[in-house]
């Protein structure tokens, strides 16, 4: 079984309106020390796969669905668990 761990944020230099309205709402309730937000997604992805064809399914989801590679970068990990 392996489980893979995937985080995905936005480039810098592309517009985070999610963050900026998070910021705008902590500034609200008293949270003035804060001065920038970034939002990220965090998926978990388990698999009954062996580990070289489990990376490679994980890398074409990626690609087909959980990534846009014009906007996003993203960080990840596939262990055997």
């Amino acid at each position: 079984m392996l489980k893979a761990t995937i985080i995905v944020k936005l480039k810098d230099g592309i517009d985070d309106p999610e963050g900026k309205s998070i910021k705008h709402s902590l500034n609200l309730l008293g949270f003035d020390s804060v001065v920038n937000v970034h939002v990220s997604k965090y998926y978990e992805i388990l698999l009954d796969l062996p580990k070289d064809e489990g990376e490679r399914e994980v890398q074409e989801m990626l690609k087909k669905l959980l990534v846009n590679p014009v906007i996003h970068e993203y960080e990840l990990r596939v262990e055997e668990i």
